[in-house]
């Protein structure tokens, strides 16, 4: 099972919904090529509201994750996309299926 992951939750800024969609899926293609990275999900909770939730089997590979070319876009493009700094939330997954 895997045990740990990541939740952000993003909140676009006015007008800018479409573009912060557009980045979550160019982000998938990066995402794919760590092989760390179990499960990523780009999720729109609501108008307007977004989130990426991803899993990891270790430690060494969510600080991977987080240390890459996801994490970097998403912090270089915040202060354009976002009303707020992108908050990153690590877990602890309790069980799975």
């Amino acid at each position: 099972m895997t045990k740990l992951a990541l939740y952000v939750p993003l909140k676009a800024r006015p007008g800018k919904e479409g573009d912060v969609a557009d980045f979550l899926r160019s982000a998938l293609p990066l995402v794919e090529q760590e092989p760390g990275t179990v499960t990523w999900y780009a999720i729109e909770e609501g108008p307007g509201q977004y989130a990426i939730f991803d899993t990891f089997e270790t430690e060494a590979d969510r600080q991977a994750h987080l240390d890459g070319k996801v994490a970097a876009a998403l912090m270089e493009k915040a202060g354009d996309l976002f009303s707020e700094p992108p908050q990153i939330h690590k877990l602890t997954l309790l069980a799975a299926k």
